[in-house]
């Protein structure tokens, strides 16, 4: 309760304009934005929220998130121009539409197909019926393009009807972030979005740039047309839009809109209602803070001065010449502060937990709404610069080879005088309000001894107060997840997305080679040598593998050595065999793989790879 009042003290003077923005050209809506599937079940529900209509935090939020999170759970059709339209609320991203003279242009079609069609269908339900002739992808994450088919289907695309418009390499970003690094990512996102949860005033209220992920279904049609130049004009169904690529920002693949009719600018996911991460809690690429603050200010220079609104694909507008000016400025100087600071500190020797630790926003940044960090963090944002610039070596030899978690917590544990000392001075600190160092010492006493009760009931009480404490929704949801599973263990995850079959058919085929190879048991697999030809039959390519050193290559040229066995098959039962819907020796045993040579070569093969559970452990060994 004292961090709270604390907290309190540290908020910007109140912006009631803030949430007059939010809910500014509201046109209608269904109760809590219900979705459901094919077969009833609840897509997407803000019910659960309902604890949020209480105006005052309670002293298990920060009162910023609570805030943040309230306005949050406003949901329905917005209007932001005469021609833009807008559905918040009904997924964790917004979709846009834009009306054309004939027909309907839609940016970001959100996560799942479900919740698409939910939002298509709110706005037929106020806004004249018309067919859909564009579909724009800003970026090359999934919960803005992953219900296109709840806007559209593949015969209109493959007819010309409507066009799928995306930044060059958008296709090569979007699959492959959710392919060699998915099972660690996949279980890491939910300590980032907290979707295994509760929802309550306890537990999971946000995700920062909205409530939370669906539970529908992942889809995805190709782009038909690229953006590849940095600023490229077309003329869409009578709408003049003025694309600006933004690569290596938020996304790989990445670009804002401008609409000079309209005069609104659409910044994607570079300027949303908050801080940003530079590098999720899930795992990725680090971001480049300095590209993305020079790509708001050229946002800002070429389009922001002539604008009556600037908006995003999250979050929620803002109107006005003056306001849109100093949003832009403040979104710009956000990231490049961070940028410019984390790098001078790191060049008088500190590493990034120091910097980190002492790093704070202007008074003229940390007086805005917008600038907090509900998202991303300042913390976690200096570590990600460091990182990029720096790796994760903090150059203390001591750290260069340090032992890894299980083996340094019995030392640990033997050198504080065993688990009874520990966790009796452990409790103090814990009454003290000590709750980051009492963490840090439960989670070395956990990994000694994880069976010892005590020590997960007070590890998990001290993260709680954490999240209680974090501004940060996604902070806040890692620190409640990890008290959920010291106290319960983990569980094992269901009613969310599997495998999407759209992802998995954009695989190319060198993907899945790359993919198969990080599958191989190096060892187990070192004293092998085998040369393998692989036919897609029905497509037509062919690859030569070389397995050797415990390391698997390919290649898409001609090899004068003869193969040890020749794999033949279909690019359509790859398909299948990475939906699970059936596996290599099933297809083997029933035909569908044909092998000419020494098929034991590629049985071998198959007996080098590895399985990913996706349901590690994180806070225990």
């Amino acid at each position: 309760m004292a961090a709270q009042r604390l907290a309190l003290h540290d908020l910007p003077p109140d912006d009631p304009e803030e949430e007059d923005d939010a809910r500014r050209g509201f046109i209608g809506t269904i109760p809590d934005a219900e979705v459901r599937g094919a077969y009833d079940q609840v897509i997407w529900s803000l019910a659960d929220y309902g604890f949020l209509d209480e105006a005052s935090a309670p002293a298990s939020a920060h009162p910023a998130l609570w805030r943040h999170a309230r306005i949050n759970t406003l949901h329905g059709l917005f209007r932001v121009t005469e021609r833009i339209f807008q559905v918040r609320g009904f997924d964790v991203s917004n979709v846009t539409f834009i009306e054309g003279d004939r027909g309907l242009i839609v940016i970001d079609p959100l996560t799942c197909k479900e919740t698409a069609a939910a939002a298509l269908e709110l706005y037929f339900t106020h806004r004249p019926k018309r067919p859909v002739v564009a579909v724009i992808y800003s970026h090359s994450h999934a919960d803005h393009f992953g219900g296109v088919r709840g806007v559209t289907c593949e015969a209109d695309v493959h007819a010309g009807r409507t066009k799928i418009i995306a930044p060059a390499g958008f296709m090569e970003e979007a699959v492959s972030e959710n392919v060699m690094a998915g099972p660690a990512m996949a279980r890491r996102a939910q300590f980032q979005f907290g979707h295994t949860l509760a929802r309550n005033a306890c537990c999971q209220i946000d995700a920062g740039m909205g409530k939370t992920i669906p539970r529908g279904t992942i889809t995805l049609i190709p782009p038909t047309q690229l953006i590849s130049e940095t600023l490229e004009t077309h003329v869409i169904d009578g709408v003049e839009i003025v694309f600006q690529l933004t690569p290596e920002s938020e996304a790989p693949a990445e670009m804002h809109f401008y609409f000079p009719q309209e005069r609104a600018l659409n910044l994607a996911e570079n300027g949303t209602r908050s801080l940003h991460n530079l590098c999720p809690l899930r795992g990725a690429n680090v971001r480049n803070a300095q590209r993305w603050a020079r790509y708001l200010g050229e946002s800002l220079e070429r389009f922001g001065r002539d604008a009556d609104v600037v908006f995003a694909q999250h979050n929620w507008p803002t109107w006005g010449s003056e306001r849109i000016v100093g949003y832009l400025e403040a979104q710009r100087d956000l990231y490049k502060f961070l940028h410019d600071q984390t790098v001078r500190m790191m060049n008088r020797g500190m590493n990034a937990a120091e910097i980190a630790e002492v790093m704070q926003l202007p008074d003229s940044l940390r007086a805005l709404w917008h600038t907090r960090g509900y998202y991303g963090t300042v913390s976690h944002n200096v570590k990600a610069i460091y990182q990029q610039y720096l790796s994760w070596y903090d150059g203390n030899p001591a750290n260069l080879h340090a032992l890894p978690p299980e083996m340094a917590a019995t030392r640990y544990v033997e050198y504080m005088g065993g688990a009874d000392e520990i966790l009796d001075r452990a409790r103090r600190d814990y009454e003290k309000g000590e709750y980051r160092w009492v963490a840090q010492v439960m989670n070395h006493l956990v990994f000694a001894q994880p069976q010892l009760r005590e020590a997960r009931e007070l590890g998990a009480a001290a993260l709680e107060q954490m999240g209680y404490q974090a501004e940060s929704a996604t902070w806040r949801n890692a620190f409640m997840l990890g008290a959920r599973e010291l106290r319960e263990g983990r569980r094992s995850v269901t009613g969310f997305a599997g495998r999407s079959r759209d992802m998995v058919c954009a695989i190319t085929e060198e993907m899945f080679f790359d993919y198969l190879a990080v599958r191989v048991d190096g060892l187990r697999a070192q004293h092998m040598h085998a040369r393998i030809d692989w036919q897609f039959t029905d497509i037509g390519k062919r690859f030569r593998l070389n397995l050797q050193n415990g390391t698997l290559t390919w290649s898409s040229m001609p090899s004068s050595q003869p193969a040890h066995v020749v794999v033949g098959m279909t690019r359509d039962l790859l398909n299948r065999i990475l939906c699970g819907e059936t596996g290599f020796v099933d297809a083997l045993r029933d035909g569908h793989i044909l092998l000419e040579g020494d098929g034991g070569v590629f049985k071998a093969l198959l007996g080098t790879l590895d399985t990913f559970d996706g349901e590690f452990n994180v806070v225990e060994p």
